[in-house]
């Protein structure tokens, strides 16, 4: 196995989590009362309960690095989360930031924020 990451996040309701992520390509790899592990190919996300958390003050976010950022904000698009900049869920289109990196961003319904960077392209 290659060494990996995974983030860890608050879900005020694990089923909740399971039903926006699945929306978004993610499956079950574990759910118990106590925590979830959610994957999509080689992405894997980790929630745990925090049920009084409110989303409006969540400091929680990650970083998924893809191969594909336009074929992953199409399926957020798809899921119906809607590109705006208020309230969660919400996602923001991809940009070329300043450091070079072309990002684009989800916050899911807990408030986390996801930030959805393209990896870069590998040269021959």
């Amino acid at each position: 196995m290659v060494d990996h990451a995974t983030p860890n996040l608050p879900s005020r309701d694990l089923d909740a989590t399971v039903a926006f992520y699945d929306a978004l390509g993610f499956e079950v790899g574990f759910h118990d009362p106590g925590w979830l592990v959610l994957q999509r190919g080689t992405l894997v996300l980790e929630f745990f309960p925090d049920p009084g958390m409110d989303p409006a003050s969540s400091a929680a976010s990650c970083c998924l690095r893809v191969d594909d950022l336009d074929g992953l904000y199409a399926v957020c698009a798809g899921a119906g989360i809607e590109e705006t900049h208020l309230g969660w869920p919400r996602r923001h289109p991809p940009q070329v930031e300043d450091s070079g990196m072309r990002i684009a961003y989800v916050v899911d319904l807990d408030g986390n924020l996801l930030r959805l960077v393209q990896n870069p392209e590998l040269e021959d």
